[in-house]
């Protein structure tokens, strides 16, 4: 479970080191938009590899890991949308609601293999929103953690990666707006505070808000 703490907050600091950004909007976004009313967030999908493997290396930990964090990454961004709910024209499906959704139906853990109209409808939502973590980290990570933990703050660059955020219209399955940034990966130590400064970075482009 340590690890996966760790993971999730490089993941998290990633959006502070960002690199590039890419914005994608289709041309009916704010048609298509103004008729949803609620919209469901659902789990990663993460992809955690090394430059160089590590000692011990054991794959099922690995995916494991994986898991966690895009479970976390789910409920962490339901929260903040759910705690700034305010700010936007939609409501969001409670993430517990998606996943026991999801897993009645049998497809929890094998959604790439579904449409994102086919997941709606087994939702009953008007809006999907996904995403994508991949991140591959360097020989540096341990020092980095360490450096972190006794001193606080930054560890330095342990890594890189890329997030991709989507939305994708309930109806038809058709995406109406893409989020990507690739970085340069450095460590913080405040999950609180990197969950808020993630969500304050994505949802200034978000396509919800008032």
């Amino acid at each position: 479970m340590k690890n996966v703490f760790f993971l999730f907050c490089l993941f998290l600091s990633f959006l502070g080191h960002a690199q590039s950004k890419q914005i994608f909007e289709s041309p009916q976004l704010k048609t298509i938009i103004s008729q949803h009313k609620i919209v469901a967030i659902l789990p990663y999908k993460v992809s955690i590899t090394y430059k160089k493997q590590p000692k011990n290396f054991n794959a099922e930990a690995n995916r494991d890991q994986e898991k966690s964090m895009s479970n976390s990454i789910q409920s962490s961004m339901y929260t903040f949308l759910l705690r700034k709910r305010d700010n936007y024209n939609v409501s969001f499906q409670d993430v517990d609601k998606t996943n026991i959704l999801l897993k009645k139906a049998g497809i929890l853990d094998k959604l790439d293999e579904y449409t994102k109209d086919e997941i709606a409808k087994v939702l009953g939502v008007d809006g999907i929103i996904g995403g994508v973590f991949e991140t591959e980290q360097t020989k540096s990570e341990a020092g980095a953690i360490a450096s972190a933990i006794i001193f606080g703050g930054f560890g330095g660059k342990t890594g890189t990666g890329t997030l991709t955020m989507t939305l994708n219209n309930g109806s038809d399955g058709e995406i109406l707006w893409r989020f990507f940034k690739t970085m340069d990966q450095g460590l913080a130590t405040s999950t609180d505070d990197l969950v808020e400064s993630m969500m304050r970075k994505v949802s200034r482009n978000f396509p919800y808000i008032k």
